[in-house]
């Protein structure tokens, strides 16, 4: 039955590591190639994400450096990140495309601790219902399992649920705590 608790650790695990990668999207005033990752451009009429058609580099704390390896991809480059909700005006030169970000004001970051915390809630919501999943499929075991057994892995599982959703909170707490660095 330890396969049981390893199979929902497993998904708790991924639930922070989305977590995780969510977090790395969010532009704390520093320059994080991640917050690139969700920008697809169109090539040659089919939707790529940008990492697939160029090099991005990160030349000082607060910009980004955007090569592309076909040059006549620069305005579908540009074109990607003005409709996306960075915030950030590219800025195109006619071989690269740079991203200035500039300083969070104080009410930008508190909207931005904001929308971390509700992250980190959502993802205890997840961590609870792969708790209450587990729980669902132990239920329909009963029958099949000695009372004991079935106490005993109810009891893992809200460990392990426990010690995720400290971690989540960990993790929400030390990006905030990023955000907030000026």
């Amino acid at each position: 039955m330890d396969t049981f608790v390893k199979d929902y650790e497993v998904k708790m695990t991924k639930t922070l590591s989305v977590l995780k990668q969510d977090y790395a999207a969010i532009r704390a005033g520093r320059a994080n190639p991640a917050l690139l990752d969700k920008i697809t451009v169109v090539y040659y009429d089919v939707p790529t994400p940008l990492n697939q058609v160029a090099t991005i580099s990160v030349p000082e704390a607060r910009s980004l450096l955007i090569t592309p390896w076909d040059r006549s991809t620069l305005k579908a480059i540009e074109k990607a990140i003005l409709a996306s909700d960075i915030g950030i005006n590219p800025q195109n030169d006619g071989a690269v495309v740079r991203l200035n970000f500039p300083p969070l004001n104080e009410e930008r970051r508190r909207e931005l601790c904001k929308q971390i915390s509700k992250m980190g809630e959502e993802s205890k919501v997840a961590l609870r219902s792969i708790r209450r999943d587990a729980n669902e499929k132990l239920k329909a075991k009963k029958k099949e399992l000695p009372e004991d057994t079935v106490k005993d892995l109810e009891k893992k599982v809200q460990d392990l649920t426990d010690k995720y959703c400290k971690e989540a909170d960990k993790i929400s707490a030390a990006k905030e705590k990023e955000i907030m660095e000026v």
